[in-house]
């Protein structure tokens, strides 16, 4: 199975390239953290804020997987304790289908992409900023891996 995020935003800063990348890299062949970045929209007076997220939203559901599961992250979701998102990776790697993650972009996510989604997660009902979002995202599926297979990483 492979997890495909995929998030609203290109050249991020050199911090938030490096702290996706450090956990990402450690999650195995059978449960890979794959990153796809979808540029923002030009934003210009005659473009509203919910006409990018419209455009925003049809670029991330045409680089969807064929036939993956996808979860809109949503303020609005559900909050997974660590040992949720543990068992909700067991489910999606029993599945034998991709996951497709969606991150929007500051606008947030369309409706398109919302009635897309099987789920929705809500990382924090704080408002964080989306590039930190990817890290975070990492790190959780990393600590969810560690501790379906015993690994010492997660301390409850």
């Amino acid at each position: 199975m492979h997890i495909h995020l995929v998030a609203v935003g290109t050249r991020m800063p050199s911090w938030v390239a490096e702290g996706y990348q450090q956990y990402a890299k450690r999650l195995p062949r059978e449960c890979s953290l794959q990153l796809t970045e979808i540029p923002l929209c030009k934003r210009h007076k005659s473009l509203t804020a919910a006409q990018a997220k419209q455009q925003e939203g049809q670029a991330m559901l045409a680089a969807l997987p064929k036939d993956c599961a996808v979860v809109a992250l949503d303020v609005q979701g559900n909050c997974w304790a660590t040992e949720t998102l543990a068992g909700q990776l067991r489910d999606w790697m029993g599945s034998g289908r991709d996951v497709a993650l969606l991150v929007g972009g500051p606008d947030g996510l369309s409706q398109a992409c919302l009635d897309r989604a099987d789920q929705r997660w809500s990382l924090s009902a704080l408002t964080l900023p989306h590039p930190l979002v990817r890290i975070v995202v990492a790190e959780q599926l990393y600590r969810a891996w560690t501790l379906n297979t015993g690994h010492p990483y997660h301390r409850s």
